[in-house]
Order: C-alpha cells, then structure tokens, then sequence
C-alpha cells in the first residue's frame, strides 16, 4: 500500500486558494486535508462552509475534512452533502464516539477519529474496528506551523499494535510538523498519511517537495 501525502490546506495562500488547489491537483500528493476550526475546540477559527464547497467544486482527489469543533454530530451530513469522503472528528469533542462513527458512515463517508497529543490511542480499542482512520495529532491543534511533538512515534507503535491485535484495518494519519526530516521515521513506526502543510506551501517549489516527499516515503 503507498503511502498518502495529504497536503493542508489551512498553510495555503487564502487570497490565491484557486492557484493552491490546482497545485494539488498537478501535484503527486493524493488527498486534500481541509482542517474546519469553530474557535471553541480550538482556540482558532478556520474556513466555514462556503469555502469548503469552493474547495470541493475544484478539488480532483479525495477530500480529508478534520473538523476540530465541538458537537460534530450536527455538521455530518451538511459535510456529505459538500463533498467530504473522509470526515474525522475528535474523540475529545464526542460523548458517544460509536453513534457518531455509524452516523458518518450512514452518510457514505469513511469514518475518522483524531486524538489530541494528550490523549491515549488505548481509548481507541473498543471502537478501533469501526474506525476507518485515526489522525494522531503531532503538535497541538488550532494553528500550522508548529513543532514536531516526539512522542508521536510510540503513540504510532502502540496504535498499530490495538489495529493488529483487534485485525481492523484503519489507517494511521499523522497531522502537524511532519517535514522530509521526520516522514521516513513516521512511516517506519506505523504511519499511512502524512499530512503536511507549511512544509509544503512555503516551500520554494511545492510541487517538487510534495513530489520529493512521495519519493522518500513510497520508494
């Protein structure tokens, strides 16, 4: 299986988002990952639904939704009905994760579950069959641009051992401070999709380092 690059869309150049998304679109990067912030979960606020739609109506690959928000249940199918494929919400913002992972489902999506680096991946293991992606999150949520949190190698390696165990087959994305210096290291201890973003669109040439990247890891 390769591994998926999924560049984020939150370090685009908002006043240029057409020119970025097409640049994914040529890119060798395989999914776009559209982070939605409400402010309250996260103390940032990101695009909405308008823009999402925008996004969708040019996007050509698969569209990743992290919704950092509180009450994620009330957004499901407005999300479907945008055009969402994989829609991830946080274990921290559900009170019943599994009716949640059902209702996304129910709605054609695949269903994911993101953890805050606080959060222990044990929590995971009654609901890990019904969990088409787990987004460990590497730097804290809200904003790009951050460090790289170490401990997010053991987490991988405790994660994949509850999928191995329970023979689920969820995937493993990790979100926040992955560059080429770290991308080889994550794949090794478990990880399927890596999302980058700074890294990417700050780049000089973000076609070639998402092209570098997909080299490094899928070689």
């Amino acid at each position: 299986m390769s591994i998926k690059i999924a560049p984020s869309i939150l370090a685009a150049d908002f006043a240029n988002l057409q020119r970025d998304i097409e640049m994914v679109n040529q890119s060798e990067a395989h999914w776009f990952h559209i982070d939605i912030m409400d402010g309250v979960f996260v103390p940032n606020i990101s695009f909405g639904m308008p823009v999402l739609e925008a996004i969708t109506k040019h996007a050509k690959k698969t569209i990743d939704v992290h919704l950092m928000i509180v009450d994620p249940d009330r957004y499901i199918k407005t999300f479907a009905d945008l055009g969402s494929n994989i829609l991830t919400v946080h274990y921290e913002a559900c009170n019943h994760l599994h009716r949640t992972l059902q209702a996304i489902k129910a709605e054609g999506m695949k269903a994911g579950v993101a953890l805050n680096p606080h959060t222990n991946v044990s929590l995971l293991e009654d609901t890990i069959k019904d969990i088409d992606l787990v987004c460990l999150m590497s730097v804290n949520p809200g904003f790009g641009g951050q460090s790289f949190i170490e401990n997010t190698y053991k987490k991988i390696a405790q994660l994949k051992e509850i999928i191995t165990r329970n023979g689920a087959s969820t995937k493993i994305e990790i979100d926040g401070g992955v560059t080429d210096k770290n991308a080889s290291q994550l794949v090794e201890a478990g990880a399927d999709v890596l999302v980058a973003g700074s890294f990417v669109f700050r780049s000089e040439n973000p076609l070639m380092t998402v092209s570098d990247l997909n080299k490094q890891v899928n070689s």
